[in-house]
């Protein structure tokens, strides 16, 4: 089994250290570099754009973000680039830029946000990337179609379940994509403990993290039912809370 040790080694940034829109934004090079500096994890999301280039922002709409009208999936990445994300200097970034800047010094763990039908050759382009990047990585997705594609299209590269819900329908879509090699689970801290998230941390020995942390009940939770908790909204210290 690989050894993950480093993936709930320090707290996650959820969307890099931002805080929370008012001047720096998530998902930008100035929230990863404030992550970096800080010495946490950083957790960022990644869409592909209309010329296949991996591009880091949450929403496939532009709207929230940008101000402007359309999806992520319709511009190109030079395109993407000039866009303002929140009125900031900030634009949307590359996923291989963001590896540039944080070039190893903290673990980064990439979320593929799906669009079906508009997201052919996501997984494979982020795998080639990550193929060459040297600090220590992993992907996850809440989409099923997407995380089938880890084995053959970013081969070598930890990949996660990002998971929420405790009814039984999820949990047993959950249990059926054990199938595929996951390595570890995201899961929302809100909805601990569940069966699948103990079975997986106590029997598979898988770790976990949460998200998205943003109080102390949150944080008692994480070390409770997890290991690590991806956090937002205020700044923890950098050793794991017990």
């Amino acid at each position: 089994m690989t050894d993950l040790s480093w993936l709930i080694a320090r707290p996650v940034a959820h969307r890099g250290f931002h805080n929370m829109n008012k001047t720096r934004w998530e998902n930008t090079l100035s929230a990863f570099a404030a992550a970096a500096e800080r010495g946490y994890a950083i957790e960022c999301d990644v869409h592909i754009s209309s010329d296949g280039i991996p591009v880091i922002i949450h929403d496939g709409d532009l709207k929230r973000l940008t101000g402007h009208d359309g999806f992520v999936w319709q511009r190109t990445a030079a395109e993407l680039a000039t866009l303002k994300i929140g009125g900031t200097k900030d634009c949307v970034p590359t996923l291989e830029e963001a590896l540039d800047l944080i070039g190893g010094r903290v673990p980064l763990v990439v979320e593929l946000k799906g669009v079906p039908g508009h997201d052919a050759g996501l997984v494979a382009s982020v795998g080639r990337l990550l193929k060459r990047y040297k600090g220590k990585v992993a992907i996850m997705s809440f989409d099923h179609w997407l995380i089938r594609d880890f084995a053959k299209d970013a081969p070598g590269i930890p990949g996660g379940l990002t998971a929420y819900g405790r009814d039984n329908q999820l949990i047993e879509a959950h249990f059926a994509m054990l199938a595929h090699d996951l390595a570890f689970t995201s899961y929302a801290a809100g909805d601990l403990p569940n069966p699948f998230v103990s079975f997986v941390r106590e029997k598979l020995k898988m770790p976990v993290l949460t998200w998205t942390v943003h109080d102390q009940p949150a944080v008692d939770l994480t070390f409770k039912y997890a290991d690590q908790m991806t956090f937002e909204g205020f700044e923890p210290d950098l050793v794991k809370v017990a």
